[in-house]
């Protein structure tokens, strides 16, 4: 048994020397590989970088697409700017000679306890290396690459020029690269005149530009730049003194407009979703010599710019226009102090198409004629309220939807239920957060709502039949080469049946022609629309107006608000309806939405619409005049009335009162009621609505009265009653003698 084990571990120590020995020859042969890897030196020293963007005729864009063009000496930065980043990053940096290896075992361990990547163990050599020589890619053997080049970079240059070099291409996220240009952005002056604190949080960012954003996540912020001065403090970078004011102070920004109107350009978007494409940052795009072709339409991003110029407005604003065939953006505009494609809105009543009325059409739990009955509600502990807290009584669903009444929209998500209308958006490319399980939803109402590109996205597939794209800003990328490195191939998924989308639309059309979208009643081109108003609560003022419309070509929709959350004083039918109508009339479209065979127009009984509140199709035999054509999907019909084939008796109440036969009845005004004896006609109710009354004379102590009721556009269909009356005789009172 001895020997066993003594043989077991000795064969098990030669397959681990062994396998060690494999690994050590494959490291050790990636490590003299990189080490023939030769510094791109220039793109180390260029304080400028641009990608190459093109529109969809193969041009270059009109806009302004350079990375980076502000750089700063390092005899020119404040020794406390540049401990802020050794203290957070690297704090032995001067000691070590690229690569700290107790650090990187510190961090192993720490990974391998964890079972994850969480801990990095770069140095700053190694961060400015995969910043600039590398792509961004986390597998071993990059990182023995960045060990190799790291040393190499040492080699090259002294510290306080790595640490030069560092401090100009790091991204502090809103498209600022080196501190020079984080300076201006957050804080509109240059990179030497930066504060104690200043520097402590822009050194906190780089970590994660978007977690730590001191703009859309101010606590977070906070957080780690205290963090960041305490780590200064302990290294005796600063004094207690100036540890304590410094930790005292607020955050506070001034941020650049010049550059945040970079940061909502087409081109800047197009770049974001590149990064996304490639799985790497916009600086190693530029690096790589990437360039971008993209669906942008000079003259549709013209007649955009120029619809939101001709409003004078003082709020955060965007506009997006996507082709619907293939869900590509033609045009793209957007001003605010951080990128607006990155903040999500709450949509206000641009959600309710989305996820109530599509959502019943498709499960056939509605038709755009239902009748919705509009009244105070509560469920559970939430009591929703239209727009004036005026309600309508009975409302189509149609006129529901193109008027924005907020109960309906209610009511009708509650047929759907929630967890499947939030399918549905999913769908569509919406996103919820896990909170997002109430009935205000069908207002609107979300954790964090959703963001311009994505509503327009989710409309576009109405357009194109119930089938969903992602919207998209590239065609395609090549290389430096110009080799084709990626090409947008999209699979439409199918979310809605072509009947249901195209039944929506016809509802949205009317929103645009009648409802709170009619300001583009007169446009020249066959559009749907729809509205929105998201208000601050406890107030009259609003936080988010918006509107989105499209044509069978394009989609367009336009946002307006404020990302701070300030309020403003438009509302979705107003300036965004006026400032898509404006845009439409620049351009040139004459498409027309294609109606499915599935989709086919009926007559509806209107009797039973206004008596009954259900819709039931005319029979063949009910006269014009009490119908009304609607559309209708063929795989979803109503059932048929039966008035006018055959009539029913009202419901007769009779009886004698004095000398005279008294019968009530409700009345229809399309029937007939004539009351005869035997021989004539004594009255006839015809035309007229609600509880009758009629009383008949009555001259002998019996009669018998026939009731004949028949449709007055068709006598023909009649039925009868008979009634019996009893006069009863005054009783005699007794004689009292006294």
């Amino acid at each position: 048994m001895k020997k066993f084990f003594k043989w077991s571990f000795i064969i098990l120590f030669i397959i681990s020397s062994l396998a060690l020995s494999v690994l050590g020859l494959y490291v050790a042969s990636i490590y003299l590989g990189a080490q023939a890897i030769e510094l791109n030196e220039e793109i180390l020293a260029s304080p400028s970088l641009s990608v190459a963007i093109y529109n969809d005729e193969n041009k270059p864009i009109k806009e302004d697409n350079e990375i980076s063009r502000a750089y700063v000496k390092i005899d020119n930065l404040n020794d406390y700017t540049k401990n802020a980043f050794i203290s957070i990053e690297d704090k032995t940096f001067y000691q070590h000679h690229g690569v700290n290896y107790k650090r990187i075992l510190k961090a192993s361990l720490s990974n391998l306890k964890a079972g994850s990547f969480k801990e990095g163990a770069s140095t700053i050599t190694q961060q400015l290396v995969k910043n600039t020589q590398l792509t961004s890619e986390k597998t071993f053997t990059r990182k023995i690459k960045e060990v190799a080049l790291a040393q190499k970079l040492e080699k090259k240059y002294d510290k306080d020029k790595i640490l030069e070099l560092y401090l100009n291409v790091i991204y502090f996220g809103n498209n600022c690269y080196g501190i020079e240009s984080a300076a201006n952005y957050y804080f509109s002056k240059e990179a030497k005149d930066l504060s104690i604190e200043e520097s402590a949080l822009l050194a906190g960012m780089i970590k994660s530009p978007a977690k730590y954003s001191p703009i859309k996540n101010k606590t977070n912020a906070l957080s780690r730049r205290n963090l960041v001065l305490d780590q200064m403090k302990q290294d005796g970078k600063i004094t207690t003194a100036e540890h304590n004011l410094a930790k005292s102070k607020p955050i506070s920004l001034s941020l650049s407009k010049e550059r945040t109107n970079r940061l909502n350009s087409y081109a800047q978007a197009s770049l974001d979703e590149a990064e996304e494409i490639l799985g790497i940052p916009a600086r190693q795009i530029a690096i790589n010599g990437y360039k971008l072709y993209t669906y942008q339409n000079d003259e549709k991003q013209s007649a955009l710019e120029k619809s939101f110029s001709s409003q004078e407005l003082n709020c955060d604003y965007a506009g997006i226009v996507i082709e619907n065939d293939g869900c590509k953006v033609s045009a793209y505009i957007g001003d605010s102090n951080f990128k607006i494609l990155d903040a999500k809105r709450q949509p206000g009543s641009c959600i309710k198409p989305i996820l109530v009325y599509a959502p019943a059409l498709n499960e056939d739990l509605i038709y755009p004629c239902s009748q919705l009955l509009d009244e105070k509600i509560t469920v559970g502990d939430y009591s929703p309220k239209n727009v004036g807290n005026v309600y309508h009584g009975y409302v189509s669903a149609r006129e529901a939807l193109s008027k924005s009444i907020n109960i309906p929209a209610i009511k009708v998500l509650s047929y759907v239920g929630i967890e499947k209308a939030k399918a549905y958006g999913e769908d569509m490319g919406i996103e919820f957060d896990e909170n997002d399980n109430s009935y205000t939803l069908a207002l609107g109402g979300m954790s964090y709502g959703s963001n311009i590109a994505s509503i327009a996205g989710a409309y576009s597939t109405f357009a194109r039949g119930g089938s969903y794209v992602k919207p998209s800003f590239i065609s395609y990328i090549t290389d430096k080469n110009g080799k084709l490195v990626y090409t947008n191939k999209q699979t439409a998924r199918k979310v809605l049946r072509d009947d249901c989308a195209y039944l929506l639309t016809d509802m949205l059309k009317t929103c645009a022609q009648s409802g709170t979208a009619r300001k583009l009643v007169d446009l020249p081109v066959e559009i749907a629309s729809k509205t929105g108003t998201v208000g601050k609560s406890g107030s009259k003022e609003n936080l988010d107006a918006w509107n989105v419309s499209y044509t069978q070509a394009q989609t367009c929709a336009v946002w307006l608000g404020n990302l701070d959350n300030t309020p403003i004083s438009y509302a979705g039918g107003n300036q965004p309806t006026a400032i898509v109508k404006d845009y439409f009339l620049q351009i040139e479209d004459d498409s027309h939405f294609k109606k499915p065979s599935s989709v086919v127009q009926k007559d509806v009984d209107c009797t039973e619409l206004n008596e009954n509140h259900r819709v039931m199709l005319a029979s063949p035999y009910m006269p014009e005049r009490y119908t009304q054509g609607e559309i209708f999907s063929n795989f979803n019909l109503p059932e048929v009335s039966t008035k006018f084939t055959k009539l029913e008796n009202p419901n007769f109440t009779s009886y004698v009162s004095g000398n005279h036969a008294i019968i009530e009845f409700d009345a229809k005004n399309y029937v007939t009621y004539q009351i005869k004896d035997s021989s004539k006609v004594l009255k006839e109710v015809s035309g007229l609505d609600g509880r009758q009354s009629i009383s008949i004379p009555l001259s002998s102590s019996e009669k018998t009265l026939f009731i004949q009721s028949f449709y007055t556009l068709a006598p023909d269909i009649n039925t009868v009653k008979e009634i019996k009356f009893v006069k009863k005789e005054p009783r005699v009172k007794d004689k009292w003698y006294i």
